[in-house]
């Protein structure tokens, strides 16, 4: 009797992965035609043959983000492939420039920000920050779950938000056991903790990858953001919009005078101790790594040196003394590298062939209220990053968004890439919209229906936020 379970369960699943792969040839066979209807339907006569590739090559990558025919990073080599492809057919391309894209700055200030994030978790670096703010958290339930956020927060501006919401959450599951699955105040923390990390990632360059992607276009048409820079803007927000909804979930879910008991982190802290003298060297060796790290990244404008040379020092010293090794190397999220590359790449080929400004030049006759368009543009963003991936999302837009500045006079050309990176990070209405929400959703202990309260408050109130403090830093500087 088991063997004939087991036989059927081999043969279902077996079944599954052949309509799930069917389904995905069909959805990029469907996104290839599409793209060549596309081209047909809105190409000028006069466009090249290199215009027509590239332009095909932009609407092909939108459908097999939106359809995940194949998986988001897939896309991104897709691009650079393509382009070194159809491009190396012309005499006068230089088609060498989008390989290089995996080489530009902004590719390895993410991979020094990944070697600092492995560092941290090898050596539980991240829940020595924990440990520092816990005993400050009170005994009040309000405070604690405040308290928890805010640290989730700080954490994922220099860890992956989804490694972040992965240890808060486990770091905080004996608190599920022992105030039980209906407790209110555990369906605050599974969803206080995820939104924190999801909206905390904008605070720094590394803390999400829209945000490089938006620096890295705003270095391609000469405009250098600095670490800090982008952290007078993104930080403020970032906390702002964690305060506001810590309100609302306490109204939401009748979070008042209760108190709660930690006592389950004192253990952990206690377990966190009994370290060999070795493991104390390591977490010292890192956390010196990380100080001179974020210093010289903060003071870049200072000091003339580049994020992107500052980010050898974790490449080097955490893998010449130890901290890291080979495996610990091949389990980066190299993906996310490949997918920032490619988009790196596409936006420089629309650029370059002048497909932006042409279809900009189309609109031009109308006249857009440049703070509308602001409006329109976050909250395009965060729609489509409910849907796709947010760094892909970013990707599409911003080469757009750059070529509008452009006819926009008057206007801080960084004020739309910023925005537009920003609001990437503040799609949150789906459990599938980013991975914290869907570590939240898989401890069972909310319905899908609980994320919309998040999703739409942070979906609107977030962009508002965003335009206005990054419109009123851009008139002070």
């Amino acid at each position: 009797m088991a063997d004939s379970r087991n036989y059927s369960l081999k043969q279902l699943t077996k079944i599954q992965l052949k309509v799930a792969r069917q389904s995905r040839t069909i959805m990029f066979l469907f996104s290839a035609v599409t793209s060549i209807l596309l081209v047909l339907l809105l190409r000028d006569p006069l466009f090249t043959p290199t215009q027509d590739y590239v332009l095909f090559l932009l609407f092909f990558s939108i459908g097999l983000w939106i359809t995940e025919a194949i998986p988001p990073f897939a896309v991104g080599i897709l691009i650079v492939g393509f382009l070194v492809f159809t491009m190396g057919q012309e005499n006068t391309m230089d088609a060498k420039r989008y390989v290089q894209t995996w080489s530009d700055g902004v590719i390895w200030l993410f991979l020094g920000g990944f070697f600092l994030a492995e560092g941290m978790k090898k050596t539980k670096l991240d829940f020595l920050l924990l440990k520092i703010a816990a005993p400050k958290f009170g005994s009040q339930a309000q405070y604690i779950i405040l308290g928890l956020m805010m640290t989730t927060a700080i954490i994922s501006m220099l860890m992956s938000n989804t490694a972040t919401t992965a240890m808060m959450i486990a770091t905080v599951t004996p608190l599920f056991t022992q105030l039980g699955k209906d407790s209110n105040i555990s369906k605050v923390l599974v969803l206080g903790i995820p939104t924190a990390a999801a909206i905390g990632g904008m605070g720094t360059i590394i803390g999400s990858a829209p945000n490089a992607i938006a620096v890295g276009a705003l270095e391609g048409i000469g405009i250098k953001i600095t670490f800090i820079e982008w952290m007078i803007i993104g930080v403020p927000v970032a906390f702002l919009l964690i305060f506001m909804f810590w309100k609302i979930l306490l109204v939401k879910y009748k979070i008042k005078k209760e108190t709660l008991s930690l006592d389950f982190l004192q253990q952990e802290i206690a377990q966190d101790e009994e370290y060999t003298e070795e493991d104390k060297i390591r977490k010292r060796i890192v956390l010196i790594v990380l100080i001179i790290t974020l210093s010289l990244w903060l003071t870049s404008q200072w000091t003339g040196i580049p994020v992107a040379a500052v980010s050898g020092i974790p490449i080097v010293a955490l893998t010449m003394l130890g901290i890291i090794d080979a495996d610990d190397v091949r389990s980066l999220p190299w993906d996310t590298l490949m997918l920032v590359a490619g988009g790196l790449a596409l936006g420089l080929a629309i650029q370059e062939q002048g497909l932006a400004d042409y279809f900009i030049s189309k609109i031009s006759s109308f006249d857009i209220n440049f703070y509308l368009l602001l409006f329109i543009f976050s909250l395009t963003t965060v729609t489509l990053s409910n849907f796709m991936s947010n760094t892909a999302a970013t990707t599409i837009l911003i080469p757009v968004a750059i070529s509008l500045m452009s006819i926009t006079e008057g206007v801080d050309p960084m004020v739309l890439p910023f925005v537009i990176g920003l609001s990437a990070s503040c799609a949150l209405l789906l459990p599938v919209s980013t991975p914290p929400n869907a570590i939240a959703y898989s401890t069972g202990l909310i319905e899908q229906k609980e994320f919309r309260i998040g999703g739409i408050f942070i979906g609107l109130v977030g962009p508002i936020l965003i335009i206005s403090w990054t419109l009123l830093y851009a008139m002070l500087t």
